[in-house]
């Protein structure tokens, strides 16, 4: 059996590269490399990594705009994912998507989505497809608070619990549906309260600690497998940074946030595997990597082709019919 140490060092190194990538973006953007939105998922990285940890290689995930932490942690490239924020043709959907829509077909990442709780329905309907297929896999949908409150979340949901589809539903409740907090945009503090309409089991945690998001996750995949059904999972977390970085957060004060980055993951799990047996030598050499990985991504976003018009003609648009007579 693992020790502690050997499961954590993995997800460790996997929340340090999310981190990582999400700082240097942030710095591209600040130098004008990276147009349109850039929305950072700082201080939730347990929460992608975690989930992951308790997924199979074939199963699919759909994501919000808050896309790159999650597509990295089902396995994609930190070049891809890098160059497609530079808008460059070797990104995961050869610059046309951006930030707000990764897709990753081979790692099972089935898109980061711009419609706030669109995307819920969609997720919806693989589960369907899984169920219908008989396959043995599971789907995983994340969204955050605010999107509890759009249509889309609750179609999806009907859909999930009517035919017991094996999805697991997962709001990442960050505290700020964009600069509204969600004591003003919501009429229950426990999102979880809602599953018991749609004939679905719940859980609500906290999001903090990689391994018991991985463990309190891997309960409700197990569920799903077995034909038990959908789950809605409230994972209480919170983002350090802005919605995205034209928010300047001011609706929140200073002493919030530093409050709030007490209970950092990246650091909780630093500071775990040093409890374990980890020595800063031990760490240095991952963290080393993971910087070495982070600045060939960027090197490559810079100085690869820009996205191009013939693969937006091929991939975004039908081919034009040819015309008759």
């Amino acid at each position: 059996m693992a020790t502690v140490r050997e499961e954590l060092e993995p997800l460790y190194r996997r929340m340090y590269l999310i981190r990582r990538f999400e700082e240097e973006a942030a710095r591209a953007y600040a130098q004008g490399k990276i147009g349109g939105f850039l929305h950072l998922y700082i201080g939730q990285e347990a929460i992608a990594v975690g989930t992951d940890a308790a997924l199979r290689d074939d199963d699919y995930v759909f994501q919000t705009y808050r896309d790159h932490g999650t597509a990295i942690a089902r396995g994609m490239s930190p070049k891809a994912a890098m160059a497609e924020l530079f808008g460059k043709d070797t990104g995961c959907v050869r610059g046309l998507g951006g930030s707000m829509h990764f897709f990753d077909v081979e790692q099972g990442f089935l898109g980061g989505y711009g419609i706030v709780g669109g995307h819920v329905a969609v997720a919806a309907g693989a589960a369907f497809k899984i169920k219908y297929a008989g396959e043995d896999r599971a789907t995983v949908c994340f969204f955050g608070e605010g999107a509890t409150n759009i249509g889309g979340f609750h179609e999806g949901c009907s859909l999930a619990g009517l035919w017991k589809l094996p999805i697991v539903l997962v709001c990442e409740n960050n505290s700020y549906a964009m600069g509204t907090s969600f004591n003003r945009s919501s009429p229950v503090e426990d999102i979880t309260s809602k599953a018991a309409g749609y004939g679905m089991a719940a859980d609500r945690f906290d999001g903090h600690d990689v391994l018991h998001v991985r463990e309190r996750v891997a309960e409700a995949v197990k569920r799903a497998r077995e034909g038990g059904g959908p789950t809605l999972i409230e994972i209480l977390t919170y983002r350090f940074r802005g919605h995205s970085m034209s928010d300047p957060g001011k609706y929140r004060s200073k002493e919030e946030l530093e409050a709030r980055k007490k209970k950092d993951p990246v650091r909780l799990a630093r500071q775990r595997l040093i409890d374990e047996g980890a020595t800063e030598d031990d760490l240095g050499k991952i963290e080393d990597a993971v910087e070495e990985e982070i600045a060939e991504a960027v090197k490559l976003a810079g100085e690869s082709e820009p996205a191009r018009e013939d693969v937006m003609w091929e991939s975004v648009y039908a081919p034009p019919a040819e015309r008759k007579g």
